[in-house]
């Protein structure tokens, strides 16, 4: 897989656009110490406005998807996630014949009690699915029409981080086809405050860009020195110029782990060779401090 088709994969798999007052609210939130008085009701309707139109499209894909047993499911238990807020199996997508096979979960938040960021939330997992499952169906309907060919597309769900101030939640999604990459996505949400958090909503500025990257560069250094197993793309005179690695993206894969550390995610192909999977950097927060907007999250 080469890296420039993984970029074209990873703008496929993009989500939708995080409003930007969204990082301004909690950025200024935090600066200020006073985000548990922010005032939920006004606050959240001028983000998420749009998000009644998307609470009647969930029930609509909703009804469509349960209409055909063939390839969907709806499950019913589900474990609970800090004792209110739960992460469940909505809706499951299945495909399984002779060299071509698909797994889709779809995974649903409840629980938040600002339902508008719930029904975006919700929405946008449902459509990341159905816009797998119908690229898969046609992908294999092209193949039985030339005869040949085996692939397959699976996507779940795994909850990172669950305590009393965080909700992380990481979607995966694999296509097959000869070979297989992987993509991840993640949301991290304050549970107290019913906030999306957003990477560039937890800084001063966008000065933290150039601080994490040549953190992760550090330690990616470190890393191949004392293990020879491990590798990335990395300015060492090997890897060509348009590989290296430079810094991480202002929206970077993200999550807040359960000791308040960052987190920082990379796809496969993305900053080394597919052997190495989806590689995963922690933060040290004193590298942070200067540019942290608050303390509510990294500590």
């Amino acid at each position: 897989m080469k890296k420039n088709q993984m970029e074209q994969l990873k703008e496929d798999y993009k989500n939708i656009p995080i409003p930007e007052e969204l990082d301004f609210i909690v950025r200024k939130a935090l600066k200020s110490g006073g985000i548990n008085n922010m005032n939920k009701k006004h606050g959240y309707k001028k983000i998420y406005a749009a998000a009644a139109s998307v609470a009647a499209v969930v029930v609509a894909l909703t009804v469509a998807v349960n209409s055909s047993s063939a390839f969907a499911q709806e499950l019913s238990k589900a474990p609970i996630i800090g004792g209110i807020v739960k992460v469940l199996t909505f809706t499951e997508y299945t495909v399984k014949e002779d060299h071509f096979d698909a797994e889709i979960k779809v995974p649903e938040i409840q629980g938040l009690e600002d339902k508008d960021l719930e029904n975006s939330i919700n929405a946008k997992y449902l459509e990341e699915s159905k816009a797998l499952y119908k690229q898969f169906v046609a992908d294999m309907e092209e193949l039985k029409e030339q005869d040949g060919g085996n692939i397959g597309a699976y996507s779940g769900y795994e909850v990172k981080t669950d305590n009393d101030t965080i909700l992380s939640v990481c979607r995966w999604e694999t296509k097959a086809a000869g070979d297989s990459y992987t993509v991840l996505k993640y949301d991290t949400i304050d549970k107290n405050n019913q906030i999306l958090l957003t990477l560039p909503s937890l800084f001063k500025d966008d000065s933290y860009i150039g601080i994490i990257s040549s953190n992760i560069i550090d330690q990616m250094q470190e890393q191949a020195k004392n293990d020879e197993g491990k590798s990335y793309w990395l300015d060492d005179g090997v890897t060509t110029p348009e590989d290296v690695f430079k810094k991480i993206d202002k929206n970077q894969n993200f999550y807040i782990n359960n000791d308040g550390k960052l987190v920082i995610s990379f796809d496969e192909f993305e900053v080394a060779p597919g052997y190495m999977g989806n590689p995963e950097f922690v933060i040290p927060t004193d590298v942070l401090t200067d540019v942290l907007a608050g303390d509510e999250y990294i500590k």
